[in-house]
């Protein structure tokens, strides 16, 4: 399957979908409309006027939806909105059901009560809502800063016949630490020993015996 017609099929897709969407939301519409404007009948609102009701209801829940779309930055204010939206669907809904229960006959005074009152409280509901939505309008929308990318600083291109000629730089010159000299033990000169002189000793002359004569021949 082509990317054309992958293309195709989900434009058919989301055509089908809004169209349902319009469908379902017209019909409920036109269904909440007239069961809310019997049963404002049956809580004795007047016939002429009682296609009010439904619009107040269902122009409440309206105007919430909008807003909580218009407000998607507003988170204070989109709150509030969903709050009003939530409580609008709640009593359209037990509206509705109401009328189910009643099964054509006259509401009781409390409940009648209650449907009247539902008239003046959407009236200040939707007056709060619209001088929010004014006061939205007039405020500069909080956006987060956008971060740029700083692009790093491109050298400017020099043609190759004008870039200058860089010298080679001469090496510096390193100094090498010679070894310590061992330490030399300095040793006296030594005078050569003179040769001792003989000590003369007194010699005592001995006495000389006078040798007798001597007898030769018998005499």
């Amino acid at each position: 399957m082509s990317v054309e017609d992958v293309s195709l099929r989900m434009r058919w897709a989301r055509a089908a979908a809004v169209l349902i969407i319009v469908g379902v939301g017209v019909a409920a519409f036109i269904l909440s409309y007239e069961t809310l404007r019997d049963l404002a009948e049956l809580a004795r609102i007047e016939d002429r006027i009682s296609w009010l009701f439904p619009v107040i209801v269902d122009g409440t829940i309206i105007q919430a939806t909008v807003s909580v779309m218009v407000l998607s930055n507003r988170p204070d204010e989109r709150l509030w909105f969903s709050w009003v939206l939530g409580v609008g669907a709640v009593v359209s809904v037990a509206g509705n059901s109401l009328h189910a229960f009643t099964d054509g006959r006259p509401l009781p005074a409390w409940q009648a009560a209650v449907i009247a009152a539902i008239a003046p409280i959407a009236l200040l509901v939707d007056t709060h809502g619209g001088v929010m939505l004014f006061r939205a309008a007039q405020r500069k929308p909080v956006e987060e800063p956008v971060r740029e990318a700083v692009a790093a600083p491109v050298p400017d291109l020099v043609p190759e016949n004008e870039v200058p000629a860089i010298e080679a730089a001469e090496p510096e010159p390193v100094t090498v630490p010679l070894p310590a000299a061992p330490a030399v033990a300095v040793v006296a000169p030594v005078r050569p020993l003179r040769p001792a002189r003989p000590v003369p000793v007194p010699v005592r002359p001995r006495p000389v015996q006078p040798m007798l004569p001597l007898a030769i021949g018998g005499a």
